[in-house]
């Protein structure tokens, strides 16, 4: 059996698509012959792959290399024939133009948010992703979905037939599942970061749909010790809004914003939490919640859209909204040490449904059965 990927995401991005990219390839790699088509080897992770002797990378060569955006779209299919590929994976919403005929192609949809939620993108963005889910559904032998809110979406918004989609579950990337090192997340050796002695953590790109302004409210009704650690790149005006909010609340000295922490460290800065928290108004799965879960950090996080699926009954819901039902969950975490505990074992439960090894060989086995057929 040979894949072919859409590598751009595992290659550039450091969080999200490239996550997923990098675990959906590293896992199945084990297994199965990979090549991987990227416009370019340079990125936060030009040398994952590395040392994977199942995977090979092509990059566009000659003239197609003064326009690698148009190779992805047009000119892989032909590659990937060149390449004896049998399924081709996009990993992120979209599939090439021109695939042979005959070859399998599967795409991964993590999310509707683009058509759900339009204002929060700009219009010719906009526009470019409907197109590229638009034609990647309609071509795509399955649809994967990452979550069952993901699969209803897709059903209703998109109206791809039910039995095209499969939902399966992603998990977060392989340092979070290093056991090993839990000795040195809880020493916190060598981080460089000046943390409070006792904080709640909250990861995630702070725009507005991540809603860390709700974070901040609730903090203003726990102990005065206890601070909030915003993990997370800014974006666009919302980082503003949030330190407005903070400044309102003369919380300006207990919230510290971490904008470039390693993501070698992320396990760390969770296992060092009291708790975390992750009050997103949507999302397709919720990353956040189990790299929590990984981290033995209990989680309070949203009662809407896949969280549910992603907690299960180890996390607090609350509706994003509700600052007062968010600190009401903290304050119980931080001042019930049994209550606590139990949390983090139940979270030890719920993160096995989304092992990589799980995940690795349930994609197998969808990739498989095409084959099959």
């Amino acid at each position: 059996m040979v894949i072919g990927y859409d590598a751009k995401r595992a290659y550039k991005n450091n969080s999200g698509l490239g996550n997923y990219s990098r675990m959906v390839i590293g896992g199945v790699a084990k297994e199965v012959d990979c090549v991987l088509f990227t416009p370019s080897l340079k990125g936060r992770h030009e040398h994952y792959f590395d040392g994977m002797p199942k995977v090979a990378t092509r990059v566009p060569q000659g003239l197609w290399s003064l326009a690698p955006s148009l190779w992805r779209t047009l000119a892989v299919g032909r590659n990937a024939e060149r390449e004896h590929v049998q399924l081709y994976h996009g990993l992120s919403h979209e599939l090439p133009y021109f695939l042979p005929k005959g070859m399998k192609c599967v795409v991964t949809m993590h999310d509707l948010i683009v058509r759900r939620y339009p204002d929060f993108f700009k219009p010719v963005d906009r526009l470019i992703h409907r197109w590229k889910q638009r034609h990647a559904c309609r071509v795509a032998d399955v649809v994967v979905a990452i979550s069952e809110q993901t699969k209803r979406d897709l059903v209703e918004m998109m109206h791809v037939p039910e039995e095209k989609i499969k939902v399966v579950y992603q998990s977060c990337d392989p340092i979070f599942w290093c056991r090993g090192v839990v000795e040195s997340w809880s020493r916190g050796e060598g981080s460089g970061y000046s943390l409070p002695s006792r904080y709640i953590i909250c990861v995630g790109t702070v725009e507005e749909r991540k809603n860390q302004a709700t974070a901040v409210r609730a903090l203003a009704q726990l102990p005065e010790e206890v601070a909030l650690v915003i993990v997370g790149r800014p974006r666009g005006s919302y980082p503003q809004e949030v330190r407005r909010v903070a400044k309102e609340l003369g919380m300006e000295q207990r919230v510290v914003f971490l904008e470039d922490a390693k993501f070698a460290d992320f396990p760390m800065l969770y296992h060092n939490a009291v708790a975390s928290v992750y009050m997103s108004v949507f999302e397709g799965f919720g990353i956040p919640v189990l790299e929590s879960m990984c981290c033995d950090t209990p989680v309070v996080t949203s009662n809407v859209s896949s969280m549910p699926e992603a907690g299960g009954d180890a996390a607090l819901y609350a509706d994003p909204m509700d600052a007062d039902a968010v600190a009401a969950h903290l304050r119980r975490l931080l001042e019930d040490p049994a209550f606590r505990q139990g949390q983090i074992e139940k979270g030890r439960t719920q993160r096995l449904r989304f092992a990589p090894e799980k995940v690795s060989q349930d994609m197998l086995a969808l990739y498989r059965s095409l084959l099959d057929d």
